[in-house]
């Protein structure tokens, strides 16, 4: 790095002068190129956006070369998913990520990976095999002429295995789960709330009351060390959660029925939600080999397409928000042969393991990992001294955090995920669904005639309790009794309503016997894609790209609602009366806005300002008093855990009435009502939009302070670890990043643009890809990625879908053959060195 600097120092601004330092990282796309370990010629034909059909004349030969592709395209962003996922990130940037790799170990994924790939077909292997041989191909062949990322580093990556690719289904396995983040920061908050008050701080969906008797689960317990211990076990996971790509309320799906479309040909939709990032987590791709014509978004590290269409069947997914993780807390004691743990009235010895973490330019670490029998102890993820400010020191307690996790099986996750790309049918499709063990998903799949949705993964049956919150160890009550069968997991099939549609809410009742989780995001998404498949309209693919570009947002009929019963309207305006004279007339202004607004949230909407302002301005009204001051790890800790899932400050506004104890304001004398403190909130809305917007309102708009800023995961960490990385990525910003761009909608809109309540109004989750199939059409799909093709700055293809996707266009990916050569016109031949049989 230091011999960097001076480089870094005189290019800095000059994108020509870094693009020609980058351009032997390329690669070719058109031309022929020798290799090792293909069998027969294969061709990569891109088109003018970078993205590839991959032709082979075997599937073997296929795999190798999307392997050679993805390299191409991510080769840094691959390396970083199985770097993560094996906590190996220190050996190759330095100590200052040791503890993302110690919280990573605990996590124990490679386990998970090494599970992954024993459950698997020898076929399923070998086709990892091959595919590792086409990424290695392309690393050996442009070692000298590596990636960015690389060239900062100075690291050189190992080559690809089978295991790799596993790894990454296991890291986004572990994404997809929940609600891990909401019990450390419900242990957190315990630290100024009582459980009772806790239940209405995470609440589960509107139509549910809090989990009172969930929440009993805490009561009584007094510790001295815990809530600092959480804290700081949150604020490592804070850092690793950098660099998990799926940690969030993800997707919006929906399928329609023939019956109910303009072509009499099912339409299916899908729009993926993940944290705004570049590159996508996405690479789009077609595939064609002995029987195989498939085309969609994959993962680069992982063969095959994750969700698209073959010529027969349709797929994609959501995040089902299934809980299959849980904390437990442990009592722990010192004796003379080791430590032990309390368990219905013996204790127990608490189960050892070590690993060796090798850290760039310094001595390797060796780190002990303690287990009980529900799962590692998280106490021990933490350094014995602080290293960073985001990375404090380990806390001593008495009581150890055990995660438990249904992550560890083997199955047949692997083969389900390939065999998708050639289900037969929508039937089929689902029938291969239920194999998908390893991943919690809303499985949405559609053929031209039928359409149908299966949950996937696994879930856990609890003994007692919900898993909302932590439970205690020392008893069997809490602990799991097995998984509920892949049979009971919900699923429909051509549902008399004509339509399918989920979208990270509850999709089952609240009595189901095998709840999927308590933590569901906000039901306002489901119930706009509820209300305009049941317009009346026949549906069609223009249709579905309404929708996914939707910006209306159902909060507009809850404030109608709210603020058009007779009796609330007239307390809330009696309550402003009461305020100062310049605070009611705040008040006033925000109240004039709410009245008018139409639910349309655009970029230029001032109605997006208040709206959100005041969620902000209720929050702290509402819960601050309890939970602050502003810097205490209780109220961060409430703030985090809103990110994730349905929030305490919409659900108090709209679905709690005054029954809630937060409707008062503990720092004052007198009990306020519900009516005096939105009051106060309608106020502080207009007092937050003048600080940070100014006094002139002509100038307010909501995408002036809600927008989308394309950041580098690379350029995120070195910002927060300081150092020559954040001063050669402070250099680097302007080339690897990009934005800011004005953004409409919120997390509520179709179109979502999600941020967390409270703690900054940028985009943070957005609809990582588009994609929609119009059965009826000649070319049926149409895709759109949120970023470029390739991941390397260096490359036309960098951020050339930004654009479109800003604009809400489409591309399609053809399947007839002249439109395939009139839209693939670059082709690069894989010529083996040796023909072999595969």
């Amino acid at each position: 790095m230091l011999l960097l600097l001076p480089f870094l120092l005189s290019v800095a601004g000059c994108e020509d002068a870094m693009d020609r330092w980058l351009a032997g990282s390329l690669g070719a796309h058109e031309g022929t190129v020798t290799v090792d370990g293909i069998g027969a010629p294969a061709t990569i034909r891109r088109d003018a956006m970078g993205v590839p059909l991959i032709e082979a004349g075997s599937l073997p030969d296929l795999a190798f070369a999307q392997g050679y592709s993805h390299a191409a395209d991510r080769l840094a962003q691959m390396n970083g998913l199985r770097m993560v996922a094996r906590g190996r990130l220190a050996e190759m940037a330095g100590g200052d990520l040791l503890p993302v790799d110690r919280f990573m170990r605990a996590l124990q994924l490679e386990r998970c990976a090494d599970n992954l790939l024993a459950g698997a077909r020898p076929e399923t292997r070998r086709f990892l095999q091959h595919y590792a041989d086409g990424v290695n191909a392309w690393m050996h062949a442009h070692r000298d002429h590596l990636p960015l990322d690389f060239r900062l580093s100075g690291y050189h990556p190992d080559p690809w295995q089978p295991v790799d690719s596993a790894s990454v289904v296991c890291v986004l396995s572990f994404g997809l789960a929940f609600n891990l983040r909401e019990e450390l920061a419900a242990l957190v908050m315990l630290s100024r709330v009582t459980p009772g008050q806790l239940a209405w701080l995470l609440p589960v969906y509107p139509d549910e009351p809090p989990l009172f008797a969930e929440a009993g689960k805490l009561a009584g317990l007094r510790f001295a060390g815990l809530p600092e211990l959480v804290d700081a076990v949150a604020d490592v996971a804070d850092l690793a959660e950098e660099l998990l790509p799926v940690v969030t309320a993800a997707s919006n799906n929906w399928a329609v029925a023939p019956r109910r479309t303009v072509g009499n040909a099912s339409v299916l939709a899908n729009d993926t939600h993940l944290p705004i990032a570049l590159p996508s987590l996405w690479n789009l791709v077609h595939l064609r080999a002995e029987g195989l014509d498939v085309a969609g978004f994959s993962v680069a590290g992982m063969p095959g397409v994750v969700g698209g269409y073959n010529g027969d069947v349709a797929w994609g997914m959501t995040m089902v928000m299934g809980d299959n993780q849980d904390l437990f807390l442990e009592q722990l004691r010192e004796t003379a042969d080791g430590a032990e743990y309390l368990h219905e009235g013996a204790w127990r010895a608490v189960r050892t393991r070590t690993e060796t973490i090798r850290v760039r330019d310094a001595d390797p670490v060796t780190v002990e990992y303690r287990s009980t029998h529900h799962g590692v102890l998280l106490n021990d993820v933490l350094p014995e001294s602080a290293i960073h400010e985001i990375i404090p020191e380990r806390v001593g307690t008495t009581y150890g955090i055990a995660l438990q996790w249904a992550g560890y099986e083997e199955d047949t996750t692997l083969d389900a995920l390939l065999a998708m790309n050639g289900a037969s049918s929508a039937a089929d499709a689902l029938h291969i669904a239920r194999e998908i063990r390893a991943m919690p998903l809303n499985l949405v799949v559609a053929d031209r005639d039928h359409i149908g949705w299966q949950v996937t993964g696994r879930f856990p049956q609890r003994r007692s309790g919900r898993g909302l919150f932590p439970s205690p160890g020392w008893t069997s009550r809490y602990d799991w009794n097995g998984l509920v069968p892949a049979a009971e997991h919900p699923a429909e099939f051509d549902p008399e309503r004509g339509w399918i549609g989920t979208a990270n809410h509850r999709t089952t009742g609240a009595d189901h016997p095998s709840p999927l989780s308590a933590s569901w995001y906000y039901p306002e998404r489901a119930q706009r894609i509820a209300q305009l498949l049941d317009a009346g309209t026949r549906h069609s693919w223009q249709t579905s790209q309404g929708m996914q570009t939707d910006q209306y947002s159902l909060y507009a009929d809850h404030f109608a609602g709210l603020l058009g019963d007779p009796a609330f309207r007239g307390l809330l305006e009696s309550a402003i009366l009461d305020l100062e004279p310049d605070q009611a007339a705040r008040a006033n202004e925000a109240l004039r806005v709410l009245e008018d607004w139409d639910g349309a949230l655009g970029a230029d909407s001032r109605a997006g300002l208040v709206v959100n302002a005041l969620l902000e301005s209720l929050g702290r009204n509402l819960f601050l008093d309890e939970l602050g001051p502003e810097d205490h790890p209780a109220w961060q800790a409430f703030l985090h855990a809103g990110k994730y899932s349905y929030g305490a400050q919409a659900d108090h506004l709209f679905a709690r009435g005054d029954e809630s104890p937060f409707w008062d304001d503990i720092e004052t004398p007198e009990k306020e009502t519900r009516p005096e403190i939105l009051a106060r909130s309608l106020a502080g809305a207009i007092d937050i939009l003048e600080r940070s917007m100014g006094s002139s309102r002509d100038t307010w708009s909501w995408g002036d302070r809600h927008q989308y800023h394309w950041r580098t995961d690379a350029s995120i960490m070195a910002e927060k670890l300081g150092g020559l990385a954040g001063l050669a990525m402070g250099l680097l910003d302007s080339y690897v990043n990009r934005g800011p761009f004005p953004a409409g909608g919120d997390h509520t809109t179709l179109n979502t643009t999600a941020y967390p309540i409270g703690a900054g109004e940028a985009a943070w989750m957005i609809p990582a890809v588009r994609m929609i199939v119009d059965f009826s059409l000649e070319e049926p799909l149409r895709i759109a990625n949120s970023t470029g093709q390739s991941g390397n700055p260096a490359s036309p293809h960098y951020d050339d879908a930004i654009p479109g996707f800003l604009a809400g266009n489409y591309r399609s990916m053809p399947f007839r053959p002249g439109n395939i050569n009139r839209t693939y016109t670059r082709r690069l031949t894989l010529q083996p060195r040796i023909m072999t049989n595969n």
